[in-house]
């Protein structure tokens, strides 16, 4: 089922597909629902899984001029309320992990089961802080060139030839974003907190997937703390987006993620 729900005067986009142990995909910046398209066939097949087109992002509205990672929780919040989703896996890559987190500060008792991938608990630092709030102002000016350049720098070397095709259509929605969507999204990012604390207090099975190549996420720093933090780690050989550059890994270790829970 593809549906709208009023929120806060604007409209929220979902799918609510399926049955059983609820499932709840978030897509990163820039992204939207359709980005699990090619996962969502393998988690049908036992379990009921709802993909949210975050605020600003696909066919859901802008709210304010920052969407921070809260705000998108509370969001997601309430469109589970209106499924009656008492408790769900929660998958959010990049920018849906930082929602996910979120999420778990807030409503941590809904949470049966987290994975970060691509994603991190670690707040910005200020190099990236800075790199934010410099895209932020070339975006107003040229948005098309500024999101092609860093949306296919996401990708290994090799993918950039391999996936090319696969490559092509990501962008073809990144660009849909509205400049508005995309500049909220960045604040929202830069400013949200650590939430190394809410990661190792959450009392769920946690799954962080990265990329070896990946030039946005610091998996050596991920690594050396998943003991502490309780947490299974599996690296894939490529970038930032696993769920195209390594496919058929990714879903499977997706697939046995929840199987276990």
């Amino acid at each position: 089922m593809s549906n709208f729900i009023e929120y806060k005067n604007i409209q929220i986009y979902f799918t609510d597909e399926g049955s059983g142990q609820p499932i709840v995909l978030l897509h990163g910046f820039l992204e939207n629902s359709t980005m699990w398209n090619n996962l969502k066939p393998h988690l049908l097949k036992n379990n009921r899984v709802i993909c949210i087109d975050l605020l600003g992002h696909g066919k859901t509205e802008c709210l304010e001029s920052v969407h921070t990672m809260e705000h998108m929780a509370e969001a997601v919040y309430h469109v589970l309320a209106h499924l009656n989703v008492n408790h769900c896996i929660l998958i959010g890559h990049s920018m849906g992990g930082y929602v996910a987190l979120a999420f778990a500060k807030l409503f941590s008792s809904k949470i049966s089961g987290l994975c970060l991938m691509n994603s991190t608990y670690k707040a910005d630092d200020d190099e990236l802080k800075l790199l934010r709030a410099r895209a932020n102002e070339l975006v107003k000016d040229n948005f098309k060139n500024i999101v092609q350049l860093s949306f296919t720098n996401l990708f290994a070397p090799q993918s950039k030839i391999d996936y090319k095709e696969a490559i092509k259509a990501a962008l073809s929605e990144a660009l849909k974003t509205s400049v508005h969507g995309y500049i909220a999204a960045q604040e929202g990012m830069r400013i949200r907190l650590d939430s190394k604390v809410v990661f190792k207090q959450l009392k769920c099975k946690k799954l962080i997937i990265i990329g070896e190549k990946d030039t946005v996420i610091d998996g050596d720093i991920l690594k050396k703390e998943a003991h502490e933090l309780q947490t299974e780690i599996v690296e894939f050989p490529d970038g930032h987006m696993s769920h195209i550059e390594n496919n058929e890994d990714f879903t499977y270790n997706i697939v046995h993620f929840i199987e276990n829970i």
